[in-house]
């Protein structure tokens, strides 16, 4: 098992009483759901402790660093009420956890999103019920500026650090989301840069609000990562974003840009029969995991022909994307299955999106930042502490080119 600074979630078993079961399926759920929260929070606190001791409760161990010494009750507000947890107290030094700041950074933003909606007259009832049981009535506009201003700060203060290190790869991609603004609903983007950093972890560098499809939006926000430091990009992964494209050839000239597989395959079932679309899906999939660029070339050629006349709309785009889809040929095998789409923004988006789905319409643009930003550091710590994702020795043994534009990018192989 990992040590507890990787806060990779332990397992834990969960036993609930008859009266705990019957609560939640016929009584007060809240009430259960309060309760059951409370038990898990509690076992993943112990699971730490255990993990730090390197001993379980009354355990004889060799390997035993330190022993038990109580708990202290400490209060955590939640989106299913106020919980009781107890946690751990170690005889010699401090127990550590990661829960509290991790779990409270994004759980602030995502309650201060519903506080926001209730004040400005734009929530759900099922908003205001939630606030209600968060918060109660008793909050007021300065409240709420105040608690803003503090993750604010955070949030503003991660997206204006200085990049220093060579990030080889970045994934590019756009989030999403609904705003109010006066008394009209608009629909925008929150622009976010992934980069793979020298050891091969993955690191967030930044993220802003903006237009996907726009050109200056892009340009904007990359002109601004580049003021902090980003040089020298070898790789974009992203979608085929017009505007996007065009950005990263102004910005990053020398840079390879490669489509992103997944979205392209959706792209081409998107425009088929229901019926149709596993068979195309399956037989792109086999395409992309061509072991070879000559084999990949002969994989399209069958395509092309076996699907003339049934898929022609498929064909044509196949052809006009097929060298942007292939560009992952020029890396080592060993690295193109995580290079080839820009999968990594899409499960950070996943979890963006969980939360959307009960605020659904944003209060206003800093609540975006607020909540978005503030889930986007907590995945960017959770990255830092945890395995490399890309192997960069092999990237390291790559030849280079010396005469590109910008020194770092890697040498074109036909």
């Amino acid at each position: 098992m990992k040590s507890e600074r990787n806060f990779i979630m332990p397992k834990v078993e969960l036993n609930l009483e008859d009266d705990e079961l019957k609560e939640l399926l016929l009584g007060d759920r809240d009430k259960a759901m309060q309760s059951i929260m409370a038990k898990i929070l509690d076992e993943i606190l112990k699971s730490e402790a255990t993990e730090q001791i390197k001993a379980k409760a009354y355990e004889r161990s060799d390997e035993r660093t330190n022993s038990r010494d109580g708990y202290r009750v400490r209060q955590l507000t939640t989106r299913v009420g106020s919980l009781e947890l107890h946690v751990p107290k170690l005889r010699h030094g401090n127990f550590s956890t990661q829960l509290f700041k991790r779990y409270q950074r994004s759980e602030q933003a995502f309650d201060l999103a519903l506080m926001e909606m209730v004040i400005q007259g734009v929530s759900t009832r099922k908003v205001a019920e939630i606030t209600k049981k968060l918060c109660g009535t008793a909050f007021s506009k300065s409240t709420v500026s105040a608690l803003c201003n503090n993750l604010d700060d955070q949030v503003l203060d991660f997206n204006r650090r200085p990049l220093t290190q060579k990030y080889a790869f970045v994934y590019a991609d756009a989030i999403l989301f609904k705003v109010h603004r006066g008394h009209v609903v608009t629909s925008n983007s929150l622009l976010v840069a992934i980069g793979i950093d020298p050891s091969g972890r993955r690191e967030v560098l930044g993220f802003d609000i903006g237009d996907s499809e726009s050109k200056a939006a892009w340009m904007d926000f990359f002109s601004e990562l580049k003021q902090r430091g980003l040089a020298n990009v070898d790789m974009f992964v992203s979608d085929a974003h017009c505007g996007l494209k065009d950005a990263i050839t102004t910005q990053f000239q020398g840079s390879l840009w490669q489509r992103c597989q997944f979205h392209f395959s959706n792209d081409c079932t998107s425009i088929l029969a229901l019926n149709d679309r596993k068979e195309v899906a399956n037989r792109l999939k086999d395409l992309f995991n061509a072991p070879t660029y000559d084999q990949a070339v002969e994989r399209r050629d069958q395509l092309v022909k076996d699907w003339q006349t049934e898929f022609p709309k498929v064909v044509k785009k196949l052809e006009n994307s097929f060298d942007e889809l292939m560009v992952i040929y020029q890396l080592p095998e060993e690295l193109r299955k995580r290079l080839r789409t820009n999968s990594t923004i899409e499960r950070v988006n996943q979890e963006i999106r969980r939360r959307d789905r009960v605020i659904r319409i944003f209060p206003n643009d800093l609540s975006v930042l607020r909540l978005m930003g503030a889930l986007l550091i907590e995945q960017n710590e959770k990255w830092a502490a945890g395995p490399q994702y890309l192997n960069m020795t092999v990237y390291h043994g790559i030849e280079k080119d010396d005469n590109s534009e910008e020194a770092g990018m890697l040498k074109l192989v036909k």
